[in-house]
């Protein structure tokens, strides 16, 4: 495992999933069966990991906990967040390759994703280091721990020292798929009491059982102290209590890539949030960088 240098001054660790994304951005509808022109090119991935690049990136101090293979995608994952000025503690399975995402970009933006978790399901409660959960920072986790049962046992220590050093916590539920096959109450009770679920309108509906994302939110509030649904092209709203706030994407943006575009958005909510937790700026500032992610190819900043 490798410590980061500076961890004094951490602010934010970011446990979960790092990934090679493959993304293939297609020339127009994909021909079943047969060959679609496409534009492929090779990008860092996984939610965890473009969280915390794209916080890097704002400024805030950030470190990432994770593991990947012992091969030439884990050394360059590594690189690629280090050059981002992420700290690191990484851990480097001697026998799974680094996790990878075939991804599927369709004209207009609209991504499918065919992901190999690799070494990202092999993480362990040990590779989570106590030392980094310190009073005053703020852990962010992806879904994807939990909802992948080999690396469950770590998200929920990383919870649970979080819970035990007083840190606040975030909690992004990450597919909406995999969380009907875990099943909602699960996942409800392995996060119950996070200050902040940040959701897109198919997961807060799986979670809540309720289609409208407003009806959604003021459910999913008897589990989580705040939440945030995200509503793509229609910005994303905020709700704690009976108090709601909501803000518009950013206008005038040619969608290009939609991968990512929901990492970009935590890091930009949180990066305002926890400096100054008002909803209304924390929402602009999360759109804001979602912004900036579709309209590029790839994941991260």
């Amino acid at each position: 495992m490798t410590a980061p240098q500076g961890t004094s001054t951490l602010d934010v660790v970011v446990v979960g999933d790092v990934m090679v994304d493959v993304l293939a951005a297609m020339g127009g509808p994909l021909n079943r069966g047969s060959d679609t022109p496409s534009t492929v090119t090779t990008a860092g991935g996984g939610s965890a990991a473009n969280v915390a690049a794209w916080l890097a990136g704002e400024g805030v101090p950030t470190s990432y906990v994770g593991r990947v293979g012992d091969d030439a995608l884990g050394r360059e994952s590594v690189a690629a967040l280090t050059e981002r000025g992420v700290g690191l503690w990484v851990t480097v399975d001697p026998e799974r390759t680094t996790g990878t995402c075939i991804v599927l970009v369709e004209p207009g933006g609209e991504r499918s994703m065919l992901p190999d978790t690799g070494a990202n399901a092999t993480l362990l409660p040990a590779d989570v280091p106590p030392t980094v959960f310190r009073p005053g920072a703020h852990l962010h986790l992806s879904g994807y721990t939990l909802l992948n049962e080999g690396s469950r046992e770590a998200g929920l220590t990383a919870l649970s020292l979080a819970a035990a050093a007083d840190l606040t916590v975030s909690v992004d539920p990450s597919s909406a798929a995999l969380l009907e096959g875990v099943g909602a109450a699960r996942f409800l009770a392995w996060t119950r009491g996070a200050d902040l679920l940040l959701a897109n309108a198919d997961e807060a509906a799986v979670l809540s059982g309720v289609a409208d994302p407003r009806q959604a939110a003021a459910q999913l509030g008897d589990t989580y102290r705040e939440v945030v649904v995200k509503l793509g092209a229609d910005g994303a709203l905020w709700q704690q209590g009976f108090i709601t706030a909501s803000a518009p994407a950013e206008r005038g943006v040619e969608v290009i890539d939609t991968t990512g575009a929901g990492d970009a958005f935590a890091a930009g909510f949180l990066a305002s949030w926890l400096l100054h937790p008002e909803p209304e700026s924390a929402l602009a500032a999360g759109n804001r960088l979602a912004a900036r992610a579709v309209g590029r190819v790839g994941a991260r900043p």
